[in-house]
């Protein structure tokens, strides 16, 4: 589905395009989580109704929260969706990330350009010092993934967070900001 709205700033060479989400994003979002349930299991549980996508949606550009959809440059094919929540700026500068792909457009790293970009626009546009990824142990493809964008690992969180009916360990694997900049209004 073309947008009509701008991308956000892109680097020129890149394989995707990052937008933020909206509502006319829904049924293709639907129908993309629906056809990948098995692909997310058990790591993720993504929306996959109309209620379900509105509930996100409503939670996602609330608040301390930005969400990008991913998108093959060459198709226009959605590659994934990356969160930022509760983003913290002042002294902080740091935000969670979270991220699921699609198999449909999968094993040829355009999930990688999207969170590297991802990672950029958090940085640069929205003044990010620090973005931190916390991933399952077992969960091998987004470890891979947070590693290869650039993400280090810096910690174990025991019974971290509490998804699909336990509570859950998570590896803290997180990516900063190198310039020593900070402009505080």
């Amino acid at each position: 589905m073309p947008s009509d709205e701008p991308e956000l700033a892109a680097v020129p060479a890149s394989r995707v395009i990052l937008r933020r989400v909206r509502r006319a994003d829904a049924d293709e979002l639907i129908a993309l989580n629906r056809a990948s349930t098995s692909y997310h299991m058990p790591w993720e549980a993504p929306f996959t109704d109309r209620a379900g996508f509105d509930g996100w949606f409503e939670r996602s550009v609330t608040g301390a929260n930005v969400v990008l959809i991913a998108r093959e440059r060459a198709t226009d094919a959605v590659v994934g969706v990356i969160n930022f929540s509760n983003i913290v700026l002042s002294f902080f500068r740091s935000t969670y990330c979270g991220y699921w792909g699609y198999p449909s457009t999968g094993g040829r790293g355009l999930m990688t350009d999207a969170l590297r970009e991802a990672v950029r626009f958090g940085f640069e546009e929205l003044g990010l010092h620090r973005i931190e990824a916390n991933i399952q142990p077992g969960n091998a493809r987004s470890l891979a993934l947070a590693r290869r964008a650039g993400f280090t690992k810096e910690g174990f969180s025991p019974r971290y967070l509490f998804l699909d009916g336990a509570w859950r360990d998570h590896e803290r694997w997180a990516i900063v900001d190198d310039r020593d900049r900070l402009e505080v209004s």
